[in-house]
């Protein structure tokens, strides 16, 4: 029986001189420099994402500053003893540690005392350590004095995904390389040349899908093309690869906004029906759809196209599409993506959360309803559900106000002329609309933001997790708002969280900071409606509401 001689893509075309190496130009630049003008240090960090280069660069290094005859643009010959010692894996003055496996005392005090031995070939000892950061604290203090001075002929080479899990004491005594993603350009090049050299035939556009699905990482790469490429028998094609992979590709996006952008609504919920049938989650699709519409964006303008991370043929695809999108629409469209997706981890009804967002996306691009060439007014589905609900505990709300303020008398003003004009439920809708603005002085931001702190709260803290679910908060300034409790108890429990939640907020709105005043009130009693009831209530109010179920076939 014959033994498999097979070797895997990713060891096969490993880089073995610094101009191989991909997507690291800059830094590779800098250690060949270094090497040729003798500045060498006594210990260097190399930190980045998984599969970019640095355990390769970092045995490049040993090998080059070995060489015994370098050529002169600073790269190891290859030719000699100390080069072929290295390329048969044989090499004594390389020694590697994986501590990941071996992060004890016992490993390190192992290392060293292989420190004291100078090297018999070359003229430097090299030590790379990789994922560093597994190290006990134990095995860090064992190496904390012999990293910081070694001897003249040691250097070491530290390798780490998660450099901030580093002692400050570590990163203090290394030069300390950041390693980039690699660009997805860098990798459907060199997946190209890969191809090439193996004699398959592959699409670019193949090549991009999979350098999308390795997230920068070229060994991840350069693994999915040898799963591909076993798959399609050595023709990758676009077609193929997506069906191997299972990849909810950019074809889906381009498709789904030209619907959009036609407003209909029918196609578009087909199709994000096809996407769900095929085992993608509603929250992947919304973040797709979000990135996708960020690219529109920044395609609109030649000067921003190179911020896209895509092939030149894709780059120009955007651009096209862009071209048919107002900037109001993408600025709409993205921030109703953004609500869905702060909204999803609540939703009990997932799918048709991201069908009405789907829907209000749709409307957009449909105007205020005015009569056109002679028809009768368009009819669209307005903004139902957040909007409703939130009415509602805004309502809660205003019935534990102890004042009444000019904001109130607005909100009961426009109350009552929503309730007058009721005559259709389009009316009906943006009353209730303004009603919650002027009465609340908020919106449904800072309300997701709020029940998305809510919904990280443990178990044991459910009844405060259940009172920060029906809050709604009041706007003071940019940077305050005011939380109402009913009762001394629940007030003490917003205070014990006012500091958390406040720097929750801030990031999630993107605020330098965000302050938190509680406020106590007497509240009557008010009842609290499941999202059955609540539905159940919405829809003998608002006919249209029953009206879009029954046509659209929507459940709860």
């Amino acid at each position: 029986m014959e033994t498999n001689s097979y070797i895997v893509s990713a060891r096969k075309y490993r880089p073995m001189t610094f101009d191989t190496v991909v997507g690291q130009s800059a830094l590779t630049t800098t250690l060949m420099r270094s090497i040729q003008t003798g500045h060498l240090a006594h210990a260097y960090l190399f930190c980045g994402p998984r599969g970019v280069g640095k355990t390769t660069c970092a045995r490049i290094f040993a090998k080059t500053i070995n060489c015994l005859n370098p050529k002169s643009d600073g790269e190891a010959c290859g030719e000699c003893e100390s080069c072929r010692a290295f390329n048969e894996g044989r090499s004594l003055s390389i020694y590697e540690l994986d501590a990941a496996s071996n992060n004890g005392v016992e490993e390190i005090k192992k290392l060293i005392e292989q420190t004291r031995i100078p090297p018999q070939v070359g003229h430097y000892k090299v030590f790379i350590i990789d994922e560093v950061h597994m190290l006990s604290n134990a095995a860090f203090n064992a190496f904390l004095k012999t990293l910081e001075e070694p001897p003249q002929y040691v250097i070491f080479i530290l390798a780490t995904t998660e450099k901030h899990k580093l002692l400050p004491t570590i990163l203090s005594r290394c030069q300390i390389y950041d390693f980039n993603r690699m660009s997805v350009t860098d990798m459907v090049n060199h997946l190209a040349h890969v191809a090439e050299q193996e004699g398959i035939e592959a699409e670019k556009s193949a090549l991009n899908v999979i350098a999308q699905k390795a997230d920068g990482g070229m060994r991840d790469a350069l693994s999915i093309f040898d799963q591909v490429a076993a798959f399609c028998s050595g023709n990758i094609t676009y077609q193929k690869t997506i069906e191997n992979l299972n990849v909810l590709d950019y074809d889906y996006y381009f498709k789904i906004v030209d619907y959009l952008l036609g407003g209909n609504i029918p196609e578009v919920l087909k199709t994000f029906n096809d996407i769900v049938s095929k085992g993608f989650e509603g929250s992947h699709f919304v973040g797709g759809l979000m990135n996708h519409l960020r690219n529109l964006m920044l395609t609109r303008d030649q000067s921003t196209m190179p911020l896209i991370d895509q092939d030149d043929d894709i780059r120009k695809r955007y651009h096209e599409q862009s071209a048919k999108c107002k900037p109001q629409f993408l600025y709409s469209a993205i921030r109703k993506c953004t609500d869905c997706d702060l909204a999803y981890k609540q939703s009990q009804n997932k799918r048709l959360l991201v069908e009405i967002t789907l829907i209000e996306i749709a409307q957009l691009t449909q105007g205020d309803d005015t009569p056109a060439a002679g028809r009768s007014p368009r009819k669209t589905l307005k903004p139902i559900f957040v909007k409703l609900a939130t009415k509602i505990a805004v309502a809660a709300g205003n019935a534990t106000r102890p004042t009444t303020t000019n904001a109130a008398t607005t909100a009961t003003t426009a109350n009552t002329t929503a309730t007058t004009a009721n005559t259709t439920a389009d009316t009906a809708t943006a009353a209730t609309d303004a009603a919650m603005t002027a009465a609340a002085g908020t919106d449904t931001r800072y309300i997701l933001a709020i029940r998305q702190f809510a919904s990280q709260l443990p178990d044991e803290k459910r009844t405060l997790r259940s009172r920060l679910d029906q809050a709604v908060p009041r706007i003071i300034d940019e940077t305050t708002i005011e939380l109402q409790a009913d009762n001394p108890v629940v007030s003490t429990q917003y205070q014990q969280i006012a500091a958390t939640l406040g720097a929750y907020m801030a990031k999630t709105l993107g605020k330098a900071k965000m302050d938190i005043k509680v406020v106590t009130t007497q509240a009557k009693h008010t009842t609290v409606l499941t999202k059955t009831q609540l539905y159940t209530q919405l829809k003998k109010k608002y006919p249209l509401l029953k009206n879009m179920e029954t046509e659209l076939q929507l459940h709860l």
